[in-house]
């Protein structure tokens, strides 16, 4: 690269890093399989109608289950839940069965929601985007559980030093 652009690309990292964004826990469910893994791109699109972009590595174990998967479950994690960040953001499921090793239970469209996860929707997948190393799949929010008042969300900085499962 060249200075230029490597010193854009510092300065960007920067500005994301100082962001500080939640991250939250995705699971999906496709061909009696399921799978799920921690993300750190997504935003809410639009506020009417809801919509939600989630985007899922191409080297992810989860990207494969979700890309068959007609739904999605996006959980939100509370500040002290970094080991369950761990467990969907430092495991790949190419190596172990996540949810042999935390509570959850089958929800709307059968998706597996994360019992420890502070608030939670599901939604079904209108659109996916090749966005380079991820795909974003825009979601239509259609069931949820809140989180508690006051919840504090993981947020990147917490979770920075995980190393994934896979490299994005």
């Amino acid at each position: 690269m060249s200075d230029n652009v490597t010193a854009a690309r510092t300065g960007f990292d920067a500005v994301i890093a100082a962001a500080d964004y939640p991250v939250f826990v995705v699971t999906a469910r496709a061909d009696g399989r399921q799978a799920g893994c921690l993300v750190g791109f997504t935003s809410q699109v639009s506020i009417e109608p809801p919509r939600f972009l989630v985007g899922i590595s191409k080297n992810n174990f989860t990207f494969g289950v979700a890309m068959a998967a007609e739904h999605l479950a996006v959980h939100l994690l509370g500040r002290e839940q970094s080991s369950l960040a761990a467990l969907f953001g430092a495991e790949t499921g190419d190596d172990i069965n996540k949810f042999a090793h935390c509570k959850w239970q089958p929800g709307p469209s059968d998706l597996p929601i994360l019992a420890a996860a502070a608030g939670w929707f599901t939604g079904r997948i209108l659109e996916r985007h090749d966005l380079g190393d991820h795909v974003g799949m825009l979601i239509a929010p259609e069931e949820s559980s809140a989180p508690p008042p006051h919840t504090e969300s993981l947020r990147y900085d917490l979770v920075a030093d995980l190393k994934p499962g896979h490299v994005a």
